[in-house]
């Protein structure tokens, strides 16, 4: 399970399109000409493109700076409706800002229409007409909305649909601001020159984009994919992540910042879905990886993140956000398990604002606490029941540094951040958070629980953070404990058997979550 989804702050800019879709059902061919007729039953409009990136990542829970172009028409009037839908925070947290939405005459709102019958797409229509180049005017004001978003992002995201907004002056401009802060720049390029994105810290292209790129016709094993990816980083300067479709997706990474050695390739797969539409999948990939990577996750943990927001968007007919509750419940229902996400603990800001959105959405938060140190039966009950008792359930795991307090020098035997993934890959654990104190009463005080769980070998006053509970309206609730299992007894077994002395003492008949 994950300790927690938090997602940073982004500023996207790129090519906004809009996706209209007309639905309806065909029965018969027309006597005019041998086409289908469709009796229209509905249409929607929808972002796409750059605008789709920034409303994913909005429904993941980022807060997106949008930077782009939309004509004085129609097309624009539509686009800007379905982006005001996420202005103004959501539940997820998130929101998109349009400031940096420059609406202009020299540009025609680059349209796709796609007629369906059922979920079957006949035809697809796109209307646009970019100008040969933007103005002076018009790249100024784009590069300045950039520059000034960036002052409060964690990352900047560029989404090339090759349609004309991202000139060479404003992408060298904005990826050189974006450096100096010290920022990731992360690049779904279209362009087949990739040293327009030079300073990027990563590009995401797919097949299709590398081969135009590199020349390299074959890209099925990692010596292809090695060598492509590194004529790639060539030109550009970073990492390349290469979206493979149903094979998941590929991170190529310069050793040392030099393109000529690489670190060993690392894969993710994709995760099994029922497919219907993969229009606008990989706006979704693009929105979940720089959103974790915003928040401060590995590459690896926001590949994995990516791959199953990728999983769930094929799931969606036509162009479609994935919302935080989404993968929560993905990740949640076991199409990925915590061990194979092999995540950290999350800190008290990160905690705290996760849990500010859960109960955003209704959700009743339970907290167990503990050392947790060799895991046990009496451990994997107790966290059983109390993720039964709730909607979300935290963890809270002594620090080493309190273990030791707590339980002597010798103690623990598993330090904090293997103790927090083994309890984070437990069925049930949504969140892990590490306190250095004796007892979790600030951590408690800070999260505000709605149920507190532990062993029966206390009374519900005893249990420290009982008051904070119950001034919420909430409980304590105590577990039976289980014969025969202790953490302490184990140790001590251990140590006698390693020295070749009876223990002497039988194990403790009941068990203390430790």
């Amino acid at each position: 399970m994950l300790p927690s989804l938090h997602f940073g702050r982004l500023t996207v800019i790129g090519d906004l399109l809009l996706d209209r879709y007309i639905s309806g059902e065909v029965s018969r061919i027309s006597p005019e000409a041998p086409v289908p007729v469709l009796l229209h039953t509905d249409q929607k409009a929808v972002a796409g493109g750059a605008a789709n990136v920034a409303v994913n990542a909005a429904a993941l829970g980022c807060q997106v700076h949008l930077v782009g172009l939309v004509g004085q028409d129609a097309a624009g009037d539509d686009l800007l409706a379905a982006l005001g839908h996420w202005k103004g925070e959501t539940a997820a947290g998130g929101e998109v800002r349009l400031e940096g939405v420059v609406r202009t005459p020299e540009w025609q709102t680059i349209t796709k229409t796609r007629v369906l019958s059922g979920r079957q797409q006949i035809v697809r229509i796109d209307e646009e007409r970019t100008a040969p180049s933007l103005s002076p005017a018009l790249q100024a004001r784009l590069t300045t909305h950039v520059l000034e978003s960036l002052a409060y992002s964690d990352a900047l995201v560029i989404s090339d649909y090759a349609k004309g907004t991202l000139a060479d002056d404003i992408l060298h401009r904005i990826i050189t601001a974006a450096r100096k802060r010290g920022l990731p720049v992360i690049v779904d390029p279209k362009r087949a020159d990739l040293s327009a994105y030079r300073g990027a810290t990563l590009i995401t292209p797919n097949r299709t984009e590398l081969r135009r790129a590199t020349g390299f016709t074959v890209l099925q094993n990692d010596e292809e994919i090695s060598q492509a990816a590194a004529q790639a980083s060539a030109a550009f300067g970073g990492a390349v992540l290469l979206t493979r479709s149903e094979e998941g997706m590929t991170l190529w990474r310069p050793s040392s910042g030099t393109a000529q050695v690489s670190t060993p390739l690392y894969h993710v797969q994709a995760r099994k879905a029922e497919v219907y539409d993969v229009s606008g999948a990989g706006d979704t990939v693009l929105a979940a990886l720089a959103g974790a990577l915003a928040g401060g996750r590995p590459i690896e943990e926001a590949m994995r993140l990516a791959a199953v927001a990728a999983g769930i968007a094929v799931g969606h007919l036509g162009t479609a956000s994935v919302s935080r509750r989404e993968l929560e419940e993905a990740l949640q229902e076991g199409r990925i398990s915590g061990a194979d996400m092999e995540l950290s603990p999350a800190d008290w800001v990160q905690a705290q604002r996760q849990v500010i959105s859960w109960r955003q959405d209704g959700a009743r938060i339970v907290f167990a606490n503990g050392c947790f140190d060799v895991l046990h039966p009496g451990h994997v009950a107790l966290i059983a029941e109390a993720a039964r008792l709730g909607d979300r359930l935290i963890v809270g795991l002594n620090s080493d540094a309190s273990v030791r307090r707590l339980k002597g020098p010798a103690r623990p035997v598993q330090d904090e951040e293997a103790r927090a993934r083994v309890m984070g890959a437990l069925k049930g654990v949504d969140m892990v958070v590490l306190f250095d104190e004796d007892t979790p009463y600030r951590l408690i005080e800070t999260l505000q629980p709605d149920i507190l769980v532990k062993g029966a070998d206390y009374q519900a006053r005893e249990v420290v953070g009982a008051d904070i509970v119950s001034r919420r309206g909430g409980h304590v609730h105590l577990v039976p404990l289980r014969e025969g299992h202790s953490t302490t007894a184990i140790v001590g077994k251990l140590a006698s058997e390693r020295s070749g002395i009876s223990a002497g003492q039988p194990a403790p008949d009941v068990v203390q979550p430790e």
